[in-house]
C-alpha cells in the first residue's frame, strides 16, 4: 500500500517520485506533484480485493506454476525464472 499510494508525478517534467523513498529534491517541485487517481488508497484496496478474489482460481488452474520472490535483486529473479524455463517441462 505504501509503495503505491505515495507515488507522485511532476506534470511539468514527467519525472516520477515517491514521498518516502524518492522525494522531490526541491519544495517548488514538491508543491506541483500530482497523484494518479488509481494510486489513491481506496482504489488500491479495490484492485487488491479483485486480485485476491481471482488469485485462488488462477493458482488452481496453473497448478504447475512456480513462485518467485520478486523482492530480490533483479538478476537473482531473472536467473530463477531462466532456470525454471530451461529445465524440461514434465510430460503428461
Amino acid at each position: 500500500m505504501e509503495r503505491l499510494s505515495q507515488r507522485r508525478i511532476d506534470p511539468v517534467t514527467g519525472e516520477r517520485y515517491h514521498t518516502t523513498f524518492r522525494p522531490a529534491p526541491a519544495l517548488k517541485i514538491q508543491a506541483r506533484l500530482m497523484q494518479n487517481p488509481k494510486d489513491k488508497e481506496e482504489n488500491i484496496e479495490r484492485r487488491l480485493e479483485a486480485y485476491y478474489r481471482n488469485a485462488k482460481e488462477l493458482e488452481e488452474f496453473y497448478e504447475d506454476a512456480f513462485y518467485i520472490n520478486a523482492d530480490q535483486d533483479p538478476r537473482v529473479v531473472f536467473e530463477f525464472i531462466e532456470s525454471c524455463i530451461i529445465k524440461p517441462l514434465p510430460r503428461k
